[in-house]
């Protein structure tokens, strides 16, 4: 049996912390050599098995990095002194036995989804999480904090991580990287990893609407140009990082979740319309830019990710793909309970695969299964 055949046999974890013992066992000044190509021979096999979704020839995503809101974060705001977390039950009641990570839903988030479908690992980990190994590192974290926005002002509303911070949690992440793998192994996984961007609705369905912070300064045209260029000095800070393969996702339609429609939906709870213009103003202005991103940074491939539609094709249509409840969430009334409001006290559905939304701002992991799936069939190609 080859060596290569041997090592596809493996897991991508065990690839991973062979990696890191070969770092420390193989001498720095004689086998540099030695261990750049067991590096390239180990991130290629990493992500060509166990995945449910056959990559394009020759394409390799080694890890997934995840940065934004609570759609992507995998419990980081766990150590946060913040009133928006959730690891306590009912949360997690349908991930592995009931366990309550910090991820906000029922059950898994899109980081792990994709992860799984891609075949990189089973659970995309929150990088603040203090359980976190040396061997987790090389297939990517998570570093994305619930209720963040590209608007500064919206993390200090409710004391959780910027962005920016999210940035320099990302340049201290390289840094442990390169010290268990080396630096052109660290570079290569950066370079051809999948790095999620996930942001804007707090920004737009919090601080612009139902709080009001920004409306005395801003009308939304304006707000929605702050934002986007707000999302492009991001991006671009990511490029300068290593990363080449970037997602960004469009804002949802925000006044369709079922808190905006119980806080500006009227007596009839409908979707509040003027929420979702504002998402759809800003992925208009998104999408170009995006493009226009992509031209300017040499070997880049900056993608928006369309939500909006899927989305909304899910609550207009429950029915199409086995849903029955879609304008409240299974966590008590389901109306307006999320983090704290959604706790041990507040009951939840009887069935909650009949619900597209967890709680009122959340949806359930088999709602996010039907937008993932849609999601990597459609963009996959555009990161070769």
């Amino acid at each position: 049996m080859s060596l290569i055949t041997l090592l596809s046999n493996f897991s991508t974890s065990y690839k991973m912390k062979l990696l890191i013992h070969m770092k420390q066992l193989i001498p720095s000044t004689h086998g540099s050599r030695v261990y750049s190509v067991c590096v390239f021979v180990l991130i290629m096999l990493c992500s060509c098995c166990e995945g449910v979704v056959k990559l394009p020839q020759n394409m390799t995503i080694p890890a997934l990095f995840a940065f934004g809101d609570s759609i992507v974060d995998q419990g980081n705001n766990n150590v946060m002194q913040t009133s928006i977390y959730c690891n306590f039950a009912p949360y997690g009641k349908d991930f592995q036995g009931g366990l309550a990570t910090g991820r906000f839903s029922n059950g898994k988030t899109p980081p792990d989804l994709i992860a799984k479908e891609l075949g990189i690992r089973e659970l995309i980990p929150a990088y603040l999480d203090p359980n976190l190994k040396a061997q987790d590192l090389p297939t990517g974290v998570s570093f994305a904090s619930g209720a963040s926005g590209y608007d500064p002002q919206t993390p200090k509303l409710v004391s959780v991580i910027s962005l920016s911070d999210q940035l320099a949690h990302f340049k201290e992440y390289i840094g442990k990287l390169k010290g268990a793998i080396g630096e052109e192994g660290a570079n290569n996984i950066l370079s051809k990893s999948l790095h999620f961007v996930v942001a804007g609705s707090d920004d737009l369905a919090n601080t612009y609407f139902t709080i009001g912070f920004r409306r005395a300064q801003y009308n939304i045209s304006a707000y929605t140009d702050l934002l986007v260029t707000s999302a492009s000095n991001f991006i671009q800070e990511l490029y300068k990082l290593g990363a080449r393969r970037i997602a960004v996702f469009g804002i949802p339609p925000i006044g369709c979740l079922p808190s905006q429609r119980t806080l500006a939906g009227g007596s009839q709870r409908l979707c509040a319309e003027n929420y979702n213009q504002a998402a759809q103003l800003f992925n208009a202005k998104l999408s170009p830019q995006l493009h226009s991103l992509t031209q300017k940074l040499t070997q880049s491939k900056v993608v928006y990710i369309d939500v909006y539609n899927p989305l909304l094709d899910l609550i207009q249509n429950p029915q199409k793909y086995g849903f029955e409840v879609n304008d409240k969430g299974c966590c008590g009334t389901g109306n307006i309970e999320a983090t704290i409001l959604c706790n041990k006290y507040s009951g939840t559905c009887p069935d909650d695969s009949k619900y597209i939304f967890w709680d009122s701002y959340h949806p359930t992991e088999k709602a996010y299964k039907v937008i993932v799936d849609q999601i990597i069939q459609k963009y996959i190609n555009n990161f070769v």
